[in-house]
């Protein structure tokens, strides 16, 4: 078995490879916590807490006060260094400058627990320590009955994307609106400004001017809904002290579109030192298939998704967008933060796009990390059926058009052969047409049994997927909530390890998945 705390080292070790951070030093206390209780270290446990710290427990089911050197001896009598069954996970760490709140969960299968410790920590110079622990006890496996929906907030644009800056304050983006900070327990929202003002922002179109075929389908006469605005909003992992952010939308030039990414700093809720990391064109008509999605990998790159921008194959004569090197579109971008290229980016030949990670993209939407790995999953829409999940590989070829598990909207197309190529397959594909969005894995304490389930929503009748794998095997497939369709966007992890689902609609919603009898 692998034990849960020797992930947050990794995750930890691999964190100090970037420098010494505000998270990598609050950890510290952390993993002396959880290896001191794991593998009967008393030392090491009471090294985790400043000596005034009072732990607030439970013994026979009464409150029981201690300090460190207490708690710490109950650990003396025990093989020291030899695993005691205990499991230790991080769930959330939040940090507000100079304190920090911590959620462990504890497993304890030998008497059928798990705990929730709860662990107040403050900064003392250059060094983190825990002032105070709180913890409940659940069975090792509660009650469940499935889960529940429940609305946080409404009147949302067709919201897109949200990127927690705490357990209650976010930022949305609106596909038709705005950049929004919202705080989910007050309902107050502000309107980001400061935007660069080659945001696409009309919500319709007069397309009698566009060629046929650069537009999806018209609507009321001679107008046409587009997907394109705002589109992905993250946080920089150190946003707490320099409260960047980054930005994917739809620029517009005159008639023509692309897809772009900036780095901004959040002042006032205003954007400021704005900065373009990427703007893979060229720019043309038509509002669809961008991509946008983006996450900043275990590894602290930035992974971008840009689409090859076509709705009707035949547009392209010749090797398919997705599968010219030379062509910015249809590919995966892995960049710095700041922009610069990684030195260690696949290498695709002096022609190639630079920067470019993965190609043979059509329209990959959702793209997210899963925890405690050095792993990155994204969907991808096909056309007519053709939908997947992938596993994020450096310098693969994911295939489209050339090979695709559904079927083109051209008639009797059949794409330019592409000499030499080796096509990735997909992890999963679905039978039917599900339209895939911003994937997440779950790993919050909400729902136990989740945990490392694979969250995928979809804007094709409203599907809600839960995954469960094997390894890297998908093995079971269950579609959520069927009595409760409607288009979603965006499956979301808040710091606390709470879900949350984003629908896109006129009256968008954030909604909380919750468990229904724990």
């Amino acid at each position: 078995m692998q034990h849960r705390f020797m992930i947050v080292l990794l995750f930890l070790v691999a964190d100090a490879v970037y420098g010494q951070t505000e998270r990598e030093r609050a950890m510290i206390p952390l993993n002396d916590y959880m290896i001191g209780t794991s593998y009967n270290y008393p030392q090491q446990i009471q090294k985790a807490f400043i000596d005034s710290a009072k732990l607030h427990l439970n013994r026979e089911g009464d409150p029981w006060v201690v300090d460190p050197a207490t708690y710490a001896a109950l650990f003396e009598n025990r093989p020291a260094g030899q695993f005691n069954g205990r499991e230790s996970q991080l769930l959330s760490l939040t940090i507000h400058q100079d304190i920090a709140q911590a959620e462990i969960e504890v497993v304890i299968p030998g008497i059928e627990a798990r705990f929730i410790d709860l662990l107040l920590l403050k900064k003392f110079g250059e060094d983190w320590k825990v002032i105070s622990k709180s913890a409940t006890r659940y069975p090792l496996h509660p009650p469940f009955r499935g889960a529940g929906q429940k609305v946080i907030m409404e009147g949302l644009k067709k919201p897109w994307s949200m990127a927690f800056i705490d357990a209650e304050q976010a930022l949305v983006a609106e596909k038709d609106g705005d950049l929004l900070r919202v705080n989910l327990r007050t309902q107050e929202r502000t309107t980001i400004t400061g935007f660069p003002e080659d945001l696409f922002t009309p919500l319709q179109l007069d397309v009698s001017k566009y060629p046929e075929g650069t537009y999806p389908a018209r609507a009321d006469g001679r107008t046409v809904r587009f997907n394109a605005g705002i589109l992905e909003v993250l946080v920089d992992p150190e946003f707490a002290v320099n409260s960047r952010i980054y930005i994917s939308y739809v620029a517009q030039k005159g008639d023509t579109y692309a897809l772009k990414v900036i780095r901004a700093t959040l002042q006032e809720d205003r954007l400021t030192a704005v900065e373009t990391l990427l703007n893979p064109g060229p720019y043309v008509p038509g509002l669809f298939h961008f991509g946008g999605g983006m996450t900043i990998g275990p590894d602290g790159k930035l992974y971008i998704t840009a689409g090859e921008r076509l709705f009707f194959e035949y547009l392209k004569d010749g090797l398919a967008i997705a599968q010219d090197l030379k062509d910015e579109r249809g590919k995966i971008y892995r960049l710095n933060l700041d922009g610069s290229i990684p030195g260690d980016n696949p290498d695709f030949g002096p022609e190639a796009v630079k920067g470019m990670y993965a190609l043979g993209i059509r329209a990959a939407q959702g793209i997210t990390n899963r925890p405690n790995t050095d792993q990155i999953w994204f969907s991808e829409h096909g056309t007519v059926q053709g939908d997947e999940v992938n596993l994020l590989s450096p310098g693969a070829n994911y295939g489209w058009p050339n090979v695709t598990s559904g079927k083109y909207r051209s008639e009797n197309y059949q794409p330019a052969e592409v000499p030499g190529a080796v096509f990735t397959d997909p992890v999963h594909f679905w039978q039917q047409t599900v339209a895939p969005t911003g994937l997440v894995f779950y790993s919050g304490s909400k729902f136990p049994a989740w945990r490392d389930n694979l969250i995928v929503p979809g804007l094709s009748r409203g599907s809600l997927w839960r995954m469960v794998l094997d390894g890297n095997v998908i093995k079971s497939a269950e579609e959520l909530f069927l009595d409760q369709h409607v288009r979603l966007r965006k499956a979301e992890m808040s710091p606390d390890g709470k879900l949350y689902i984003l629908t896109s609609e006129e009256n968008g919603k954030i909604i909380e998945v919750v468990p229904i009898g724990n």
